[in-house]
């Protein structure tokens, strides 16, 4: 008899339908070749019908994040925020909620956010996209944006560590790696300490200061999406046992990482069971609790 998967609460994962996936910049042959090359994914699409059953087979519940609506006029964006929304209703059970991209510099890209924030179903939050025309998370432009998430309860999602996006491209499609230097994390959580803010990614190469902004933070966890455990350094290893045992978020980036394989690879770590019980879903449903998510 197979052994019911342990219950997952995943804090970022993407698409794995073609439709999630509009407006992603892996148009190009160059880009898709990049994608393949890294995360041995060959950008292949399910149904979402499909989806929902994949997500029930392993027992998860999932944040989508919708990356790259922030390049989009606020028509198209609203259309990708209504179907993700639309497919959150019909599979409540396997949807945690959406991370939503946008740029606060444009108002109606504001008024969207205010939107998806009062009527999204679950967990709504923000991601704050450094590439966009606002620049880094903590410079002016992204202030109204981030105090509508403060009043709505929700939290933020900031990138941390070496991104896939442009990795094995030429210029590395135009993004700078320093510009997702957890300083930004650190500053943020300092300015805004009503914020919920969530690192995403192992921070590599510079997960030491990642670990110290979050035992420092009581507004900062952890989300390590993109990443096996057995690449993990040491020190984080450790630190996710101990002293950040409870603000560590599972993720995995679906559709690139399957949730089977991670836990699988979660497991053959060695962390223990208590351990993996927080970080699978113990945290997860603590931090929704005290966003009165659930």
């Amino acid at each position: 008899m197979t052994a019911m998967p342990p219950r997952l609460l995943d804090f970022h994962s993407h698409w794995g339908t073609e439709r999630g996936w509009k407006g992603s910049p892996f148009e190009s042959a160059e880009a898709r070749e990049a994608v393949r090359a890294y995360f041995k994914w060959d950008m292949s699409f399910v149904s979402e019908q499909e989806q929902a059953a994949q997500f029930r087979r392993a027992n998860v519940k999932a944040m989508l994040d919708l990356a790259y609506t922030y390049k989009m006029d606020v028509g198209a964006m609203r259309d990708q925020h209504n179907y993700a929304f639309d497919y959150a209703r019909q599979h409540p059970d396997v949807v945690l909620g959406n991370w939503i991209g946008i740029d606060p510099t444009k108002p109606g890209h504001v008024k969207e956010l205010e939107r998806c924030l009062s009527e999204g179903p679950g967990l709504i939050g923000m991601g704050l996209h450094p590439f966009c025309a606002a620049g880094l998370p903590d410079e002016p432009g992204w202030a109204s944006a981030i105090n509508l998430c403060i009043e709505a309860n929700r939290p933020v999602l900031m990138l941390a560590g070496m991104s896939a996006g442009g990795a094995g491209t030429r210029g590395g499609g135009g993004l700078k790696l320093e510009d997702c230097h957890p300083r930004y994390i650190d500053r943020i959580a300092a300015r805004y300490p009503d914020l919920n803010v969530i690192a995403a990614r192992v921070a590599w190469p510079w997960q030491s200061e990642m670990i110290a902004i979050a035992l420092h933070k009581g507004n900062v966890w952890m989300e390590l999406h993109g990443w096996s455990p057995r690449y993990f350094s040491d020190e984080l290893k450790r630190e996710i046992s101990k002293r950040l045992r409870k603000k560590t978020f599972f993720a995995a980036d679906y559709p690139m990482l399957t949730h089977e394989r991670l836990v699988k690879e979660w497991r053959e770590e060695g962390f223990e069971s208590d351990v993996l019980d927080d970080v699978f879903s113990g945290n997860g449903e603590r931090f929704l609790t005290s966003l009165g998510v659930i």
